[in-house]
Parts: C-alpha cells; sequence; structure tokens
C-alpha cells in the first residue's frame, strides 16, 4: 500500500492511522500520540511557512536551509507543550479552553524564535528565521491544532450519533451564555439537536444572531416552529420570567412540543451536559411566581438575638419558616414537632445551614400535652412564637372532628395561652383559607383557633382570673401575672402551597409515574396556589408588621383549575390526557368546596405597605362566649361524640355550612330526626 511513499510520510501515514483507529474505537489516545502529534503539526507549519514565504518554491526553501529551525522550533515546542500540559486534554471532548492552551504554547515558541531574530539583528548576525516566516508559522499552527481538535470532536459525534436525524429545537431563557449553551446541546452524543434559535424578550436582540441561532420574539414562534418543525423546547432551569415561560409552554403544549429544563452549568457532568439530565418541566415552574423581594434587613433587625419557637416545625410551613430564621443570627430556635422522623430529618437540613448546635434546640412534643409545653416555656422563655401545628387534610378532619378540636383548637388554646403567661411577645399563628365560610371541620376548627387568639389578644387582662384559675387547678400554687408588655397576637391566612405533604401535585405526580389515571374531584373545582418559600416570607413578614388582633391575608393570584392543572402535568410529562393517561372525576369529597375564599362575605380589607398582604376585617359576631365555649367544644371532644362536636361547633361559627358531608342534617332544623336531638341532649 504505500509502495512510491518517502519513509518519512509512511512513518506519519503510520501514526496518524494509529490514532485513527484509537479515536474509531471511542478510546482515548495515549498522551505520547497527542504530543507527538501536535509536534509534528507545527513542524509542518514551519516548513509550510517557508515554503509559502519563498513563492512555494521548494528548490529555494532547501536552499535557505529549514532543517536547524525545524529542529530547533520542535525543541521548543517539547518545552512549552509539557509546560502548558496540552496532550491531557481528551480530544473528541475539547473544549476552547484545550485550544487556547494550545495556542498559548505555539505564541511562546514563536516569541522565543522571535527573541532570538532581535537578538541577531542587535549583534549582527544571521537570523535563524526570518521574521516573516515566523508570522506565517505562528498563524499556521494555530489554526491546525485548534481545527483538528473541533474536527477530531466533530467527527467523534458524528460517528456515535450515527444516522440520527436532526431534532429542531428552541431555547428560553438567560441568554449570557448562548455559545456555550447552544454548543451543549449540539455536542449531546446519544441525541440529536439543531438548535434554532432563542426566544427573547428583549427587543434589542430580536433579529440578532448567534452562531447562526437567532433571537426571536414570543410572537414569532409560531410561525418558526411550523417553519423548521421545531420538537422541543429548552427552558434554562435559571429563568425568572414566570410568566413569559408559561405562555410559551402553553403555546409548546398545545401544539405537541415537548419541553425540557436544561439545569444550571454548575451541575453538568464535567461541564457537559448529558440527555440524562434534560428533565420534564415541573407544574411548580408554572404556577410559582417572581421571588418576593422583601426588605431582609429589616427581617434581620427584628428577629436577631431573638429566641423563637416554631411548633409543626417540622412540616411544610414550619419546616421553611425554620430554614429562613436559621439564615438569620437569631439566639436560638426551639423546634417543636410530635413526628420523631421529620424532625430528624429537618435537623439534618439545618446542618448543611449552620454547625452552632446551641442555637438549635429539637423538641419531639405534642402541642395538646400542657405540662410538655410548659416545660418548653419555662426552660427557653421563647419571645416569638410561630404555631404551625396542626391537621389540614379535610376529607380526614371530616372522620374525625374531635382530632381535630384536639388538635387544631386544643393545641392551639395551650400554646396561645401559655405564651401570654410567660410574656411572649409576638404569637404569629398559621391559618388557613379554609377557615373563610367554612363548610369543613377542619376549616371550621381552624376559624374557631382565630376567634380564640383574638379573643386573647382584645381581652387578655379581662381573662386573667380564668387563667390562673385553670393554672390553680393545674396544681400551680401561686397565680401568674400577666406582664406589661402584652402578647401580639397575628393571624395569617393563605391557601395551597406547592408540594406541601400530602398536596394535590405529588399526588398527581405519582399518579402520572404509576400510568394514571389521575383522580380530580370534580370538573369544575378551582384552588389557589403559592410557593412554600413565597409564602412563609409573607408569614415572617406579617409577624414582624403586626401590631397585635391583625388577621393578615395574602395576595394568591390567579386561580388554578384542577383537571387543567392534570392535563398540563400530563403533557409536561411527555404524555397525552385521554390516551397515555386517563383523567377520572371522583366527585367531590366529604367537607370539599367547588373553590376557596380569601374572604368572608362581611369581611373587608386593609392595604398594607406590602402589595401582596392586606389585613381583613373580620366580622366577630358569635365571640363574645368564645372563651367558655371554647372550654366546652374541648370538653365534649374529649368525649369523643362526633356529632354533638360539630353541633357546637355550628352554633360558634355560625357562617359554617356543611357540604357533601355527613353532618349536612345539623345545618337543617326540620330534618333533625327524634334520636338525634336527644343523643344532642345527652
Amino acid at each position: 500500500m504505500g509502495r512510491g511513499f518517502p519513509p518519512t510520510i509512511m512513518n506519519n501515514f503510520n501514526l496518524l492511522y494509529t490514532f485513527y483507529n484509537f479515536f474509531k474505537k471511542k478510546s482515548t489516545a495515549p498522551r505520547w500520540i497527542i504530543f507527538i502529534l501536535d509536534l509534528l503539526i507545527c513542524a509542518f507549519s514551519l516548513i509550510f511557512a517557508y515554503w509559502l514565504r519563498f513563492n512555494m518554491d521548494f528548490e529555494t526553501v532547501k536552499q535557505y536551509g529549514f532543517v536547524v529551525p525545524v529542529v530547533f522550533i520542535t525543541i521548543l515546542n517539547i518545552v512549552f507543550f509539557r509546560l502548558f500540559r496540552t496532550y491531557e486534554g481528551v480530544i473528541r471532548l475539547s473544549s476552547a479552553q484545550e485550544g487556547v492552551r494550545c495556542v498559548s504554547a505555539v505564541f511562546w515558541s514563536f516569541f522565543a524564535l522571535l527573541t532570538s531574530v532581535g537578538l541577531s539583528a542587535v549583534m549582527r548576525l544571521p537570523h535563524l528565521v526570518p521574521t516573516s516566516v515566523l508570522i506565517i508559522y505562528f498563524f499556521t499552527a494555530s489554526f491546525l491544532l485548534f481545527a483538528y481538535r473541533i474536527w477530531a470532536k466533530a467527527l467523534y459525534h458524528k460517528s456515535l450519533k450515527g444516522k440520527l436525524i436532526d431534532d429542531n429545537v428552541m431555547i428560553f431563557g438567560t441568554t449570557i451564555n448562548g455559545v456555550f449553551l447552544k454548543n451543549a446541546i449540539e455536542s449531546m452524543t446519544d441525541r440529536s439537536y439543531k438548535v434554532i434559535g432563542f426566544i427573547e424578550g428583549n427587543k434589542n436582540l430580536w433579529g440578532k444572531s448567534i452562531d447562526q441561532a437567532k433571537f426571536y420574539s414570543f410572537e414569532q414562534v409560531p410561525g418558526i416552529a411550523e417553519k423548521f418543525t421545531i420538537k422541543y423546547l429548552f427552558v434554562t432551569a435559571d429563568d425568572p420570567d414566570v410568566e413569559m415561560k408559561t405562555k410559551i409552554v402553553d403555546y409548546c403544549l398545545a401544539n405537541n412540543i415537548a419541553v425540557k429544563v436544561i439545569p444550571v452549568i454548575q451541575k453538568w457532568i464535567n461541564g457537559h451536559l448529558q440527555t440524562t439530565q434534560l428533565k420534564n418541566l415541573k407544574i411548580e415552574d408554572l404556577l410559582s411566581r417572581p421571588d418576593i423581594k422583601l426588605p431582609a434587613e429589616h427581617l434581620q433587625a427584628f428577629m436577631a438575638g431573638k429566641i423563637i419557637l416554631i411548633t409543626g416545625a417540622a412540616g411544610s410551613i414550619g419546616s421553611e419558616i425554620v430554614m429562613q430564621l436559621a439564615r438569620i443570627k437569631v439566639k436560638q430556635l426551639i423546634l417543636c414537632d410530635n413526628r420523631e422522623t421529620a424532625l430528624h430529618e429537618l435537623q439534618y437540613d439545618l446542618q448543611q445551614i449552620t454547625t452552632d448546635n446551641n442555637t438549635i434546640v429539637l423538641s419531639v412534643s405534642d402541642v395538646r400535652n400542657r405540662q410538655v409545653m410548659q416545660h418548653l416555656f419555662e426552660n427557653y422563655k421563647p419571645e416569638v412564637v410561630f404555631h404551625a401545628a396542626a391537621y389540614k387534610h379535610v376529607p380526614l378532619m371530616e372522620m374525625h372532628p374531635c382530632q381535630a378540636i384536639t388538635n387544631n383548637v386544643l393545641g392551639t388554646k395551650i400554646v396561645a395561652d401559655l405564651s401570654v403567661q410567660y410574656g411572649v411577645e409576638r404569637f404569629v399563628f398559621i391559618s388557613t383559607d379554609k377557615a373563610i365560610n367554612p363548610t369543613n371541620v377542619m376549616g371550621a376548627s381552624k376559624r374557631i383557633a382565630e376567634m380564640y387568639i383574638g379573643k386573647l389578644q382584645s381581652g387578655q387582662r379581662q381573662i386573667q382570673k380564668i387563667i390562673d384559675q385553670n393554672s390553680r387547678e393545674a396544681g400551680k400554687k401561686d397565680a401568674f401575672l400577666i406582664k406589661k408588655n402584652n402578647t401580639k397576637f397575628i393571624i395569617t391566612r393563605f391557601g395551597n402551597v406547592l408540594g406541601s405533604n400530602g398536596s394535590v401535585i405529588p399526588r398527581f405526580q405519582k399518579q402520572i409515574d404509576e400510568g394514571g389515571p389521575i383522580t380530580v374531584t370534580h370538573p369544575d373545582i378551582i384552588r389557589y396556589f403559592m410557593t412554600i418559600p413565597e409564602a412563609c416570607s409573607l408569614v415572617l413578614e406579617a409577624g414582624r408588621m403586626g401590631n397585635g388582633g391583625e388577621i393578615f391575608v395574602f395576595d394568591m393570584g390567579e386561580p388554578v383549575k384542577i383537571v387543567d392543572l392534570a392535563n398540563k402535568m400530563i403533557k409536561l410529562s411527555g404524555l397525552t390526557p385521554g390516551k397515555e393517561i386517563q383523567v377520572q372525576f371522583t366527585g367531590l369529597r366529604p367537607g370539599e368546596k367547588l373553590y376557596e375564599e380569601l374572604l368572608n362575605v362581611n369581611e373587608e380589607v386593609i392595604p398594607t405597605h406590602h402589595e401582596k398582604i392586606m389585613i381583613s376585617k373580620v366580622n366577630k359576631i358569635g365571640s363574645g362566649t368564645i372563651i367558655k365555649d371554647v372550654d366546652d367544644l374541648i370538653t365534649l371532644a374529649r368525649k369523643n361524640k362526633d356529632m354533638v362536636v360539630v353541633k357546637h361547633m355550628k352554633s360558634i361559627v355560625l357562617e359554617y355550612k356543611s357540604k357533601n358531608s355527613a353532618y349536612e342534617n345539623l345545618d337543617k332544623v326540620e330534618g333533625t330526626s327524634p334520636a338525634f336531638l336527644a343523643e344532642l341532649q345527652g
């Protein structure tokens, strides 16, 4: 095969053939092959520079003498290639940085020869290499070293992809690293993608391009999608424009364009994007809203140096409040929850934020146990209390009203009473929008708790004798005195939070993962959603700004139809509603209503300095005897008589009307049987 070729050319050919075999087998070529190949390229570049400089007359080149310069440049390159370690990179995975390293090594060999030319001129000695030849050498060697790495990388990826057809994609998100992002997507080995363009909100970029990929406005997307048959939309994980993202994703889902999320660059594997890292867009990314901008210095100044108790600390809301407070230099955090495993997991998460063990106190405690809770107040003397402990699942509480009362009402009463007794500065109660015009036991229990602590706020001194009496009955010899700095009771209300324990979104996702069907209670049911961090940030801000006695309601945004939510989640998973995944309607659950209300019909709101926080002016009808009513209700709950308990709840919360519930007859006097009346009287 090599007949007629000079030995030197044959040796070079064999070397290239060896390199090709390694490349073809997708093995990593040995360093010495890369090292020698780089040296040969530089030697060839110098010979080519001579040939080009002397009008492509090789005889003149031979007369001028190029052997010594080639040997000299090779020695210099050996030194600088080893210094810059240009041979260590994997050629088929080369990046621009490796190309820059090679060019840097060539530059220093070029500079060394140029320096020798300058010294020769000063000393009036013959030049080793003409300056013009050196300049041609530098650019030729730089180009070839850079180009063959790009060629090898392209050939490798082409060989891996084989006959895969390019899938046209568009990118929505940050375009700061547009070229890098485009190259990363098109370099993935097990799929073949071609980036058509970027969707950009900045008008100044429309029509411009990055490496042949143009910038388009949202209005241009339909035309571009049809023209280029776009199959995928790639969304960057760090994109903040939720509103625009939602519009684009809605269009893509309606037109069978799959949506994938690109992780942030820091999470790429060894600096390279892998197909396995492309994830389906989560519904939370579309329902979430831009980050709330709260004056962190105000919260820091208010909470710093304080002892803070959080009940229900291991729950969805409680744990996020804990995490946000852990980033502030508070004096101490007392974390109270009766779930051991969840509290242990919270402890692990906190270790990633703070290593100060004296700041965090974990207490496996039940808010329904007065002795245990009093022990916490006596030992740690909290100055601020966030009461998040509660039973929250509507259907379960409809089945267990006595448990709802003992946890949501008795637990709140115990913690609130102790807060007054031990002079807590602020008590922040986490309520729910289901307390507004309640149709279920859970919502009504939270409304009763609201009414109780509202009464504590308005009449702390008036109920001093009642609390003293309770204290003496519990075995305390000396009654306590309420401190002059009366506890400020603050109530916060909001709706569903994304990703909370047992919420609809994790349940839908589990049903999709299991192949369906997705179960929705009613085709017309709607809900409000907000993120857990957003809700907790607003709770903390409300706790800071409250003067006592307020009920703060939060801006929940636009309501979401649950069936639309289910269909969108199916599409985001790459499946088709009604085909791969069915949606089944199961009927409203006990106590459930079609839509949640943010305000009672008799309530008004007062704006605050924060646009997302308002103060509700609550109707206080029926709250005059709330202290006695709550005591009676707790006594009935301890007897475990569900019907009697619910009937008494309705007498306390006059607007409580049951829906789709076994307790609807309690709202109909004419439908009450003699046997039932006898049970109530008993």
